[in-house]
């Protein structure tokens, strides 16, 4: 049976960060604690955010975000949360600040290893309506995550893993563009391919889910129309609208589930976290459109067809290869090669994915072979 759920949530638009003290209040958290890293407070865009908050001067900060978020990072936000008595938290910056923010909204008010939250581990049961609050503030356009309903976070173990659970959706999302403009022109290309990646996966996915699907391809539209003016011209406010609508609704899609784009980013990202999450994502995405094409219910929902024309492309046949040119153009690394990855790492790399739970909602089932042939059309 088909679950379709649109439960965030979103004030859009710029000026939209104002809202914060009112979403607070709204929500009922009294007394927040902010999320974000040092390249936020460092922007100047920390203080912005405090500014909307009563007493933003006295309010606890956790601003040692990781690029990609990890164990070690939630159990110390964790203690902070915990030691001054917070009863929810402000999450600000990119998609690493915002699934921290959820790892530390479930493991601040429940027991327990991140572990034993993990999706892989059986951990969706563990999570309850103890979660505290949750208000995203997005200051990149990519992941979305500040309408998912999940949480990508490295284990101490290493493994890169989904913590999901509708308790875990953040209870509002503040998507001010506003807050984008200043992000730097290699950020904003490998971010918004991450978005541009949703869009595609999630539409590929199979599962019954028409009003994602359509979420999805209108995303895509505005995605691949407007990344290179968000890229090449940072102060261009329609481009920036544009992408931050895109990566939100790449988001909102994918509760249809993603694919082996994400099972193989997860896995190397976890191997890896020095990679960035979007690269890797354009990177692997010519290769596993290719392997999807054939799959039955893409044939029959015309999807290549109709992903074409959402990118303004005469048929599916120029999809990978008008990734690939998109890439170049934004001065994106044209494959993993570039990146310092070696074939050694492909058996660890294929372990991974096949364990991860975007590799379950793939159009087609991968085997370890078809993995490898993915891997190696991406160096």
């Amino acid at each position: 049976m088909a679950l379709i759920n649109y439960i965030t949530q979103v004030q859009f638009d710029y000026g939209a960060l104002s809202l914060l003290q009112q979403e607070c209040e709204r929500i009922g958290i009294k007394k927040p604690l902010v999320v974000t890293d040092m390249g936020i407070r460092n922007a100047g865009l920390l203080d912005k955010v405090l500014g909307q908050l009563k007493d933003g001067a006295a309010v606890p900060v956790y601003d040692q975000t990781p690029p990609n978020p990890n164990e070690n990072a939630v159990r110390g936000a964790v203690a902070m949360f915990r030691e001054a008595g917070c009863d929810g938290i402000v999450a600000v910056g990119g998609g690493s600040s915002i699934d921290l923010a959820k790892g530390v909204a479930v493991c601040g008010t429940h027991d327990g290893p991140l572990k034993s939250f993990a999706l892989i581990e059986g951990g969706l049961s563990n999570i309850t309506a103890k979660t505290a609050p949750v208000i995203a503030i997005p200051t990149t356009a990519g992941t979305g995550s500040e309408v998912g309903r999940g949480a990508i976070l490295i284990l101490d173990d290493g493994r890169k893993v989904g913590v999901l659970s509708p308790f875990i959706v953040p209870k509002v999302a503040i998507c001010d563009p506003e807050l984008t403009l200043g992000l730097p022109p290699l950020m904003t290309a490998a971010t918004g391919m991450d978005a541009i990646a949703h869009c595609l996966e999630t539409f590929m996915a199979p599962s019954f889910n028409p009003p994602a699907d359509g979420i999805a391809l209108d995303g895509l539209w505005r995605a691949w129309g407007h990344i290179e003016r968000a890229t090449k011209e940072p102060g261009d406010r329609e481009a920036r609208l544009n992408m931050m609508s895109a990566s939100m609704q790449g988001a909102l899609a994918f509760q249809k589930g993603l694919g082996c784009v994400h099972s193989l980013s997860h896995s190397l990202g976890g191997i890896n976290p020095k990679l960035h999450h979007g690269t890797l994502n354009a990177i692997f995405l010519p290769a596993i459109i290719a392997f999807n094409e054939s799959a039955e219910s893409m044939v029959k929902d015309n999807k290549m067809a109709r992903m074409a024309h959402a990118m303004g492309l005469q048929s599916g046949a120029e999809i990978g290869l008008a990734i690939k040119a998109m890439s170049k153009r934004l001065g994106l690394p044209a494959g993993l090669g570039e990146l310092g990855v070696t074939t050694d790492l492909f058996p660890r790399i294929i372990k991974g994915a096949l364990a991860d739970h975007s590799h379950k909602t793939n159009p087609r089932v991968a085997s370890e072979a078809d993995y490898e042939r993915m891997l190696q059309q991406s160096m």
